[in-house]
């Protein structure tokens, strides 16, 4: 368990490296992160990090898929991932 959090954790970390870059990118007027590759991302369970990047740099926040989908993705992942946990805690594994 504690090594899907790490992942998680770095996986998350790089999601919102990559937001903060495609926002640079996007001022020095550069080839920038295609919308469907951070939808992507966030979808496969990098919804926190892009929703950090979002908000902290600013980044697509005009954008309605990104505004509201970004956050439902976020929600289904901890929905799932408390699911997870407590069928650990119920099953009687050891969750940390």
């Amino acid at each position: 368990m504690r090594v899907t959090v790490i992942l998680w954790l770095l996986w998350n970390t790089a999601v919102f490296a990559v937001c903060g870059a495609d926002k640079r990118r996007a001022r020095l007027k550069k080839r920038r992160v295609p919308e469907k590759s951070l939808l992507l991302m966030a979808a496969a369970f990098g919804a926190a990090g892009l929703w950090l990047g979002m908000y902290l740099f600013h980044h697509k926040t005009r954008h309605t898929v990104f505004r509201f989908g970004v956050p439902a993705m976020l929600f289904v992942q901890a929905a799932f991932c408390g699911f997870l946990f407590w069928r650990l805690l119920t099953a009687g594994a050891a969750p940390l």
